[in-house]
């Protein structure tokens, strides 16, 4: 039985070497090749933008790189302008190859479109978010949910509620998302398909503060619900010193002016809260 090894030392040391060598090159330029073009579902529609690699087999000479304009075409040998804008990759093939065809430049053309680099439809992704930029819808069908974990998701800092504007059927439209509710609340109907030109901003999150005789004094996240006793809590407590059933609370109202309280400490903390902890009196 001929092994594997003893196939290979049949074969002549100049031309084992080279085997050896192109094989060595091609592990090389693997991943080269593979990130050369981005990876597109088969509904992806071309935009404007977008740079694309058409070849015809056979016909070298035909092979261009064009980007889509504005009007969604592109200019092609022979045949001038192709409108290939909101097309698939295999029907913008079918139509230069209709093209070529009904020109009679070429009886039997075989078309191949490679999608070279995703600009036509992006969404800008911004704020709170591990990172942040412009991102490419690879399909019609792609969801906030789905562009957010492609960002990294929400940043710690980062509030839960997703801000996202654009526009729909030539009007501005702005939709607040509530992304825990999208997973937990049964609201996974707002989970919005997004189109190019999108936005999708996520805001700081709101903050509270807490100085005295606390043992963190500083700035904390506002968690839902919290209560002036989770706020401190969250700031590890009064020391020694301070007592949690003397609060001075400061609240900025309706009118912009700061009002001090005793609060409760079941009150909800709101955002920009100044909670002072006390001494206490023994």
């Amino acid at each position: 039985m001929n092994t594997p090894h003893h196939l290979l030392s049949r074969i002549p040391l100049p031309a084992r070497q080279a085997l050896v060598t192109l094989l060595l090159l091609l592990l090389f330029l693997l991943p080269a090749l593979l990130q050369a073009a981005p990876a597109v579902h088969d509904d992806y529609r071309l935009g404007p933008g977008d740079l694309v690699r058409v070849q015809v087999f056979q016909n070298p000479d035909l092979t261009v790189e064009a980007r889509v304009s504005e009007a969604g075409s592109i200019g092609y040998p022979l045949v001038g302008e192709v409108r290939v804008g909101g097309l698939g990759l295999v029907e913008a093939q079918q139509r230069i190859a209709d093209a070529l065809r009904q020109g009679q430049f070429l009886r039997s053309p075989q078309v191949t479109v490679q999608l070279m680099q995703a600009r036509g439809h992006q969404v800008a992704v911004l704020g709170q978010v591990a990172r942040p930029g412009r991102f490419a819808l690879e399909t019609t069908r792609m969801r906030a949910s789905e562009l957010l974990a492609a960002a990294g998701g929400i940043t710690p800092q980062g509030e839960e509620v997703v801000i996202i504007s654009g526009q729909r059927e030539g009007q501005p439209v702005r939709r607040l998302i509530d992304v825990p509710a999208l997973f937990t609340g049964g609201a996974a109907d707002q989970d919005l398909v997004l189109m190019g030109g999108d936005t999708l901003f996520v805001p700081r999150a709101p903050v509270f503060y807490i100085y005295g005789e606390a043992q963190r004094p500083g700035p904390y996240r506002i968690e839902r619900g919290m209560t002036l006793m989770q706020a401190l809590a969250a700031g590890g407590g009064p020391t020694p010193r301070g007592s949690a059933t003397r609060l001075r609370l400061h609240r900025k109202g309706a009118d912009g002016q700061v009002v001090q309280s005793a609060p409760a400490l079941t009150e909800a903390v709101h955002p920009d809260d100044v909670i002072y902890v006390r001494e206490s009196l023994f």
